[in-house]
């Protein structure tokens, strides 16, 4: 049987790719390379399947869901600023897409589909913190369409008899990630900052905190989840359990850099949240998860891992720790 990973070519997608490889699973990755690499699938190539096509191409799901018995969806448009400008484009991909992947996996008779979930549906004032009986309160386009993603999965994967898991990722980081996007995610930006002598720009105050989590422990949630022990119909958190400041994001860049780091202050951005901390008991209790790599470490590996690739062109990389 086969494993697909849609939106393989992607940040948290090619380091799962990575993990399903490592353990000898066939995978097949979905990917139109609209926001991924194929560069980052290189050292895999000839030990996975690609298709290359969109989540809304029937012919492309049809193709790389054949004979699926388990379907990781990571596609989507991952920016909350993308989808203030363009909330369109974010609804297509990330609402449509889900309903898609579903109708597909029931098509091929998959077994499970794990979804890519997000803590932003929670909203900017949570009680922190955020537990999954919450009631949502998306303020952006972003965090509705993910949203709408998890309902679709779950009401579709009841009706079609494909069981599902909804697990909600908490400022996910580490190697790989593209700093140069102008919608990159803050850890990178102020990474290649630092290595590059400048200072860094941190949007809206130095207090908004966030449960950074490093990418092997969301790989590791989603190993789980497709576990024909854990329980379908499941939303839950993956983080550290833990929130930062942006000045202790800066701090502990700074201690893997070797100096201190003084940053810019800029305008808040429009649909950002002040504060994210997961209560993460419920992954510990129906999933068997813990943190395999706490904030600290994570933050030290993805420094070193830019400091090796400077001038390489991080997207072009295999997103591995270095060996150094």
């Amino acid at each position: 049987m086969n494993t697909v990973v849609t939106g393989g070519a992607g940040f948290i997608g090619h380091h799962l790719v990575r993990s399903l490889v490592e353990r000898g699973d066939a995978v097949t990755v979905l990917d139109d390379f609209s926001t991924g690499f194929p560069s980052r699938l290189e050292p895999y190539r000839d030990r996975i399947n690609v298709v290359e096509g969109s989540v809304l191409d029937e012919r492309a799901l049809d193709q790389a869901f054949a004979d699926a018995a388990t379907i990781f969806h990571q596609a989507a448009i991952p920016s909350v600023a993308r989808s203030v400008t363009d909330p369109r484009a974010t609804n297509e991909a990330n609402v449509a897409g889900t309903v898609e992947v579903m109708l597909a996996a029931a098509r091929h008779g998959a077994r499970r589909v794990v979804y890519a979930g997000s803590s932003s549906v929670y909203g900017p004032n949570p009680e922190l913190p955020c537990r999954e009986t919450a009631l949502p309160a998306p303020a952006s386009p972003y965090a509705t369409s993910k949203l709408a993603g998890e309902h679709y999965v779950h009401s579709l994967g009841m009706l079609h008899g494909v069981e599902t898991v909804v697990l909600r990722y908490f400022n996910v980081f580490g190697p790989g990630q593209d700093p140069a996007s102008h919608y990159a995610a803050v850890i990178p930006r102020f990474i290649v900052a630092a290595l590059g002598g400048e200072r860094p720009t941190i949007n809206g105050s130095g207090d908004i905190s966030r449960d950074f989590t490093y990418v092997d422990n969301v790989v590791r949630a989603n190993i789980l989840a497709a576990s024909p022990s854990a329980p379908s119909g499941l939303t839950c958190n993956v983080a550290c359990g833990a929130r930062h400041t942006l000045l202790e994001l800066l701090e502990a860049i700074g201690d893997a850099v070797g100096s201190a780091i003084e940053p810019r202050i800029g305008p808040v951005r429009v649909g950002d949240v002040p504060h994210s901390h997961a209560d993460i008991s419920l992954a510990r209790q129906a999933l068997g998860y813990d943190v395999v790599v706490p904030f600290d470490e994570g933050i030290a590996w993805t420094v070193a891992w830019y400091r090796q690739h400077q001038g390489s062109g991080a997207p072009s990389a295999d997103g591995q720790p270095p060996s150094t």
